[in-house]
């Protein structure tokens, strides 16, 4: 196995200037970094990178922890984290906190003793007291879908309330004045700041918010049947149904076909996040697209700026888009 010194033998160059080639410094010349990438591909020497994290006191490893990895929108975040992170040349440490503060502390932990030289965490249950302590114990860390008072521009989140705000609307606009409404769990910020939109759209449009047409979900697929069946007890009248995330307008679209309506005659249903089986339900479903690929790679890249020494200009609040499709019906 070739050594870093016969790198630099071959070369012609010093150690030094073969350490500072594998560490990406831009302060070596272009003629000898040609020189040494050459002996390296000719030698094919392979770092030790033990060695070259204890020369340099980085890992270049950054640890993620996320709330779940069994579905598309985690899978979309860890992609775009993970490939941003692998074209500056870091690696990611990934694990799952479940939502539960014992197992988002054990994970924060574990990642620190692996020496990552950052966090990236997409949490609920820490609370905003421990993440600036770990913040402040020269771990720099990203939030994603979170704020935190005083840590504002390590955080990247959504306009949630604004998205609660345009799916009511449209479906105002659209000329439905009875809608129902399948909330997400009083537990998560995104949740509330979603039914605050939908609140501010019906009271700008003069409309009464009904209690009757109101039900607690968890984000399950299952409150979306439980839901729009308790909605439909006692022949409550509604136009149209509004749920908190894709999964539970997908488990409502499955219920009303069930139950024999026309959809989206009988019924126009408008969902949240804009999830893979959007545009695979029938009908496919009018959403609100949650860009969480993007916030994933900004929280990236902030980390490749704080830590690493980047300059990528950095988008700390993001807007979600009004995906129309088939599942909202303009009434007569």
């Amino acid at each position: 196995m070739a050594t870093i010194y016969e790198v630099a033998k071959l070369a012609g160059v010093s150690v030094s200037t073969v350490s500072r080639v594998l560490n990406g410094r831009s302060t070596v010349n272009q003629q000898l970094k040609a020189k040494v990438d050459n002996a390296i591909s000719l030698l094919s020497y392979s770092p030790n990178s033990v060695a070259r994290s204890l020369a340099s006191s980085r890992s270049n490893s950054v640890g993620i922890l996320v709330s779940e990895i069994n579905s598309h929108f985690f899978c979309n975040m860890l992609t775009a984290v993970e490939l941003t992170l692998r074209q500056a040349n870091k690696h990611s440490i990934i694990t799952v906190g479940h939502n539960d503060l014992e197992q988002e502390q054990e994970g924060v932990d574990f990642l620190i003793g692996r020496n990552c030289d950052a966090l990236i965490l997409h949490v609920e249950a820490l609370t905003d007291d421990m993440l600036r302590k770990v913040n402040r114990d020269n771990t720099p860390i990203a939030l994603i879908n979170r704020v935190v008072p005083g840590m504002e521009e390590a955080c990247i989140s959504l306009d949630n309330e604004l998205g609660g705000y345009l799916g009511t609307r449209h479906l105002i606009e659209s000329g439905h004045t009875k809608i129902a409404y399948i909330a997400g769990p009083t537990s998560k910020v995104d949740a509330n700041q979603r039914l605050a939109g939908h609140k501010r759209a019906l009271k700008e449009a003069g409309l009464k918010i009904d209690q009757n047409l109101f039900y607690q979900g968890n984000y399950l697929e299952s409150d979306g049947v439980d839901g729009l069946t308790e909605l439909l007890k006692d022949n409550k009248e509604f136009t149209a149904l509004v749920c908190a995330n894709d999964w539970m307008a997908s488990g409502a679209i499955t219920c009303a076909r069930d139950m024999g309506l026309d959809l989206p005659k009988d019924l126009s249903i408008i969902g949240y996040d804009n999830d893979l089986l959007a545009h695979l339900l029938y009908p496919q479903l009018t959403t609100l697209h949650n860009p969480i690929y993007d916030m994933g790679e900004m929280a990236a890249k902030y980390i490749l700026n704080t830590v690493y020494k980047e300059s990528n200009p950095i988008k700390n609040l993001f807007g979600p888009e009004l995906i129309t499709r088939n599942s909202v019906s303009p009434l007569p």
